[in-house]
């Protein structure tokens, strides 16, 4: 299935790392601000995720990897934090001022983050698993090599 075909089968959608202890706070982090609850996830451990990576011409394996697909577009790395965070609306839209940093000076501070996470903020045996609300927009299982999954 491509991305567009996710997209509009589930609207706008975020494939992040499951096991990452600071992407499970990014993740909350964007549950808890997004206006208009209609982001869908996919973890990267997942079957859907990791295709939906490979689809967008990104390594599942690469500690870079974080997508965001909405409108017909994928976005990575940066560009994707940025849309996401402005996204929330209100104050949240002077993010975008971070734009007029130029995108390889931005991707090589996030990409010197992504490399450094699990080092720097830990890294959980399996992936977390959000409350019975939340669960119904991920698109695939959300487990890490199929055991069990832990908050």
């Amino acid at each position: 299935m491509s991305d567009n075909e996710h997209e509009s089968e589930h609207g706008p959608l975020i494939v992040f790392d499951g096991v990452c202890v600071l992407c499970a706070a990014w993740f909350r982090f964007v549950v808890r601000h997004e206006p208009n609850r209609d982001l869908k996830f996919a973890t990267i451990q997942s079957q859907a995720g990791r295709q939906l990576l490979l689809d967008n011409g990104l390594d599942p394996d690469d500690p870079e990897s974080f997508l965001l697909l909405v409108d017909g577009q994928s976005h990575s790395a940066s560009d994707a934090v940025i849309r996401v965070v402005s996204g929330f609306g209100g104050g949240w839209r002077f993010v975008k001022v971070l734009y007029i940093v130029p995108r390889p000076i931005r991707d090589w501070i996030y990409r010197l983050v992504a490399r450094n996470r699990y080092s720097w903020f830990g890294k959980r045996d399996s992936c977390m698993v959000p409350d019975r609300q939340i669960r119904g927009r991920f698109i695939d299982e959300y487990s890490a090599g199929g055991g069990p999954i832990h908050e």
